[in-house]
């Protein structure tokens, strides 16, 4: 080769090498503002000293790029395998050709498109898969199983796993998760139920003894009911998933071993206090010592899984086994009995993961499904039934009217979720009727446009009236409030799709198990003839609930929301700004949203805060003016945490964004 085709080699290989470098120091630099600005210092830190290593390794690497003579070719291939290895997030498990929102990297030879990235950790595009998460990490981990060949259930489960460490102030192992999933191959959308019940020495009379007739909230450990999160992603793997636990808990196991070790426990002890996702408000010691027990824990799993030679089915069932029926349980009962639980052996030998089919509703043609109603779901779908047809898009966005109008809608049927719903397995819930065309045309012509409604106000769907004629149970006494949840949306080449909320509000530690139980328990209480009330084997009833969105039998848009119960009022107004106004994923999920808390609360059960509006002053200049019509208006942001996946079916694109502290990352 002579030396002027050698130095013309050189151009064309590093005009994208210099881009790609600049690219990614440009990329690192916004994360670590963004990490700035969701308190997250120390990740700030980290993220702007490897920006800044990139850069001088890669002046370095071009000198010596020019200092080479001949036909060597060494100088410029170090230098191009150098900028790769380095022009990706440093906590990235995914590899030189992950992409997220913050990591600007030509995918066009890969994916067959190319398209402009968004901006900052909160927003990423990619054609072949997409993730958005409530962690760093978690997106990592779930981002790298795509693109080693695991499918969406495997990179959600594999993304939980490691949220279940670093987001424990939000969502624990020891707790549960509604997982929605479309299975491509068959075409169907399915419902994971992955909540646990009650204990069987849960009882009314139990509460009212020993606690006032309160089920009291985080601290307790009376509060606790089966964990239902591992059989969720077990199930969910052994169903539509292609690896095995052992493989998903890889990235877990990483995360715990520096959490677990003193000299590296420091800075994720330090982190997790500052951001949103972290642990336990303890000492460095301590924090040290429950991941070093939460290690063991995951570690024993493991070992149960490849004990035996069966197949894949057969490594997830042992697993199963070992945690409900065997050693863990046992040793979970035995803590439970010396420490003054209610919660035994047998509860966890009888838990069972079941799938089920959703709930549905046609909008502007679109299939809306969401869970049943042993969640808050089902609510949302009879709200999306009283707002079809009501000219949203001649009101206009948050216009007075428009706000008015949807709220006024989601306060008729919080009343009847607030009535009605619970565990299906205890109470008949009138689902069938409450999003009925009878119905829902009554409740909608309640809603008075010129003056909100002050008083609850549920529908009687047995006897077909507008009105029942008293408002929900609202007793006086009430037990605590929570502030938890996060969120896993993925979606993957093959066309399947995950939608799940994991949460548990971490709870009780089970001594040295390793293992963090929820309170979930708090969605249940002790009065009677409430369809919520506490009863053995019997589930709280949950505000959890993932959204899938699909037209013409393809999915086109998935939505999850952290806020209590606040979420589906979060959720509806981003499916509203995608599906009426036609907006953006990452305008839709970071539009100006309100809420209103005339409801009762889910948590502790609190009378609802009658005429109550919550909403920003960016979101309409005249917002005051609602006044007048009889809300009592807060001006503030309602409490919700939102992500969005949007699918394009002709291309094929997907499109992640989620709110502040909120992760996105495609490829």
């Amino acid at each position: 080769m002579d030396q002027s085709h050698t130095r013309a080699d050189h151009t064309i290989a590093g005009a994208p090498v210099i881009g790609a470098t600049v690219s990614a120091a440009d990329g690192l630099l916004q994360e670590a503002r963004a990490a700035r600005q969701t308190g997250e210092q120390i990740a700030a830190r980290r993220l702007s000293r490897t920006a800044l290593r990139v850069l001088i390794g890669f002046v370095t690497g071009l000198c010596c790029l020019v200092g080479e003579s001949g036909g060597g070719g060494a100088g410029r291939w170090a230098l191009a395998s150098w900028t790769q290895e380095r022009t990706v997030d440093p906590t990235n498990s995914a590899g030189p050709n992950a992409a997220s929102g913050g990591e600007r990297q030509d995918r066009g030879a890969t994916a067959g498109r190319r398209s402009e990235p968004p901006t900052g950790n909160r927003a990423a595009n990619g054609q072949q898969g997409a993730i958005v998460t409530g962690s760093r990490q978690s997106r990592d981990a779930g981002l790298a199983m795509l693109q080693q060949g695991g499918n969406a259930v495997d990179a959600a489960v594999t993304s939980m796993l490691v949220q279940s460490v670093v987001e424990n102030r939000l969502f624990c192992f020891g707790s549960e998760v509604p997982i929605m999933v479309y299975d491509a191959k068959r075409g169907v959308v399915e419902v994971i139920v992955g909540l646990g019940a009650a204990p069987r020495l849960a009882t009314p009379e139990w509460f009212r003894e020993h606690r006032q007739g309160l089920i009291q909230g985080r601290d307790d450990i009376a509060n606790v009911v089966v964990p239902g999160f591992l059989d969720a992603c077990l199930t969910a793997l052994a169903k539509y998933g292609t690896r095995s636990f052992s493989d998903c808990a890889q990235p877990m196991l990483e995360v715990l071993r520096q959490r677990a070790t003193p000299d590296t426990a420091g800075e994720a002890e330090a982190e997790g206090r500052t951001g949103r996702a972290g642990g336990p408000a303890q000492d460095l010691t301590a924090f040290v010592q429950h991941h070093q027990n939460f290690l063991r824990l995951i570690e024993r799993l493991v070992a149960a899984e490849q004990a035996g030679q069966s197949d894949r089915e057969g490594g997830l069932r042992r697993v199963s086994d070992y945690f409900y029926r065997g050693p863990i349980a046992r040793e979970l009962d035995a803590w439970s009995r010396d420490n003054g639980g209610l919660l035994r052996y047998v509860d966890m030998a009888q838990h069972v993961t079941r799938v089920e089919d959703p709930l549905r509703v046609s909008f502007r043609g679109y299939d809306v499904y969401k869970c049943g109603v042993w969640t808050q779901g089902p609510y949302a779908l009879q709200t999306l039934r009283m707002l079809e047809d009501r000219g949203l898009n001649d009101l206009g966005h948050n216009s007075l009217d428009y706000v008015h109008l949807v709220v006024e809608s989601i306060k008729l049927a919080m009343a009847d979720r607030d009535a009605y719903f619970g565990d299906p397995h205890f109470v008949e819930v009138p689902i069938q009727q409450l999003l009925s065309d009878e119905y829902v045309a009554m409740r909608r012509s309640l809603i008075d446009m010129q003056q909100a409604a002050q008083v609850q106000q549920p529908g009687d769907p047995y006897g077909m009236q507008p009105l029942l004629g008293i408002p929900p149970q609202d007793y006086k006494t009430h037990s605590g409030h929570s502030d938890d949840t996060t969120s896993c949306l993925v979606a993957d080449a093959w066309g399947n799709v995950v939608s799940a909320t994991p949460s548990g509000w971490g709870g009780v530690i089970a001594g040295d198990i390793g293992l963090e139980l929820g309170s979930r328990m708090i969605g249940l209480h002790t009065w009677e003839g409430h369809p919520s009330i506490v009863a053995p084997n019997k589930r709280p009833r949950i505000t959890l609930t993932p959204t899938l969105v699909l037209q013409q039998g393809k999915p086109v848009l998935a939505i999850s929301v952290a806020g209590g119960d606040q979420q589906d009022q979060a959720a509806l107004q981003v499916l509203l700004n995608r599906l009426v106004f036609q907006m953006e994923p990452e305008a839709a999920v970071r539009a100006p949203r309100f809420g209103t808390d005339h409801h009762i609360n889910w948590f502790g059960h609190e009378p609802a805060k009658l005429g109550s509006l919550t909403a920003p002053r960016e979101l309409n200049p005249a917002i005051e003016e609602l006044r007048q019509r009889g809300h009592d208006l807060k001006v503030g942001r309602p409490a919700a945490s939102a992500v969005i996946l949007t699918i394009d079916p002709t291309s094929g694109l997907k499109q992640a964004a989620g709110d502040r502290g909120r992760y996105a990352g495609g490829y």
